[in-house]
C-alpha cells in the first residue's frame, strides 16, 4: 500500500506571504493553524502508512502458514496413501507411519490456529490504517479551508477548519483508544 502524501507545502507558503502582507493580525494565526494542521497530517499520514505496511506483513505471514498447511496435508495424502496400499497387500501399517498421520493432523491444526491469528491482525491493522488515513483526509480538508480563510479573509472559515482539526485530533486518538 502507498504511503499517503500531504501536499500542502505550496499552500502554506502562499499563506504565510499573504499573512505577511496582511495589516490583519489573524492572518497570521491562520498560517499558524495551518502548518500546525500540516504536522497533525502528517504525523496521521506517516502511522497510516505504518499500520499498512504491518497489515501487509502480518498477511504475507498468514499465506506462509497457509503454504504449510497445505504441504502437511499433501504429506498426510501421500502417507495415508502408502498405508492404504500397505494394508492392500495384506501387510501391516507400521505403528511410526501411524503415529506421524497423527503428528501431520496435529501440527495442521496448530498451524490452522497460527494462520488465522495473523489474518486476524492484518485486519486489525488494516482497520487502524483506514481510521488514521481519514483522519489525514480531514487534516487535509483543514489545511484547505485555512488556505480559503486567509486568501478571502473570512474569519468564520478559519473557525470551521479549527473545528476540523479537533475532530482529525479525535480520529486519531481513536486509533489509541
Amino acid at each position: 500500500m502507498e504511503e499517503i502524501e500531504v501536499p500542502t507545502e505550496l499552500l502554506q507558503e502562499k499563506m504565510h506571504e499573504r499573512a505577511l502582507e496582511s495589516e490583519e493580525n489573524w492572518i497570521l494565526k491562520v498560517a499558524l493553524t495551518a502548518a500546525i494542521l500540516a504536522v497533525f497530517a502528517a504525523i496521521a499520514a506517516l502511522l497510516a502508512g505504518h499500520y499498512a505496511n504491518e497489515a501487509m506483513i502480518e498477511q504475507l505471514k498468514a499465506s506462509d502458514q497457509w503454504a504449510y498447511y497445505q504441504a502437511k496435508g499433501i504429506k498426510s495424502v501421500v502417507l495415508q496413501s502408502k498405508m492404504d496400499m500397505v494394508k492392500e497387500m495384506g501387510k501391516e501399517v507400521k505403528p511410526a507411519d501411524l503415529e506421524k498421520a497423527a503428528q501431520y493432523k496435529e501440527e495442521q491444526k496448530e498451524i490452522d490456529k497460527s494462520a488465522r491469528e495473523k489474518e486476524s491482525v492484518s485486519s486489525e491493522d488494516l482497520l487502524l490504517h483506514n481510521k488514521l488515513a481519514r483522519a489525514v483526509t480531514v487534516f487535509q480538508i483543514a489545511i484547505a479551508i485555512c488556505a480559503i480563510s486567509a486568501l478571502t479573509k473570512r474569519k468564520w472559515l478559519w473557525y470551521g477548519s479549527m473545528i476540523l482539526c479537533v475532530t482529525g485530533i479525535f480520529l486519531m486518538l481513536l486509533v489509541f483508544f
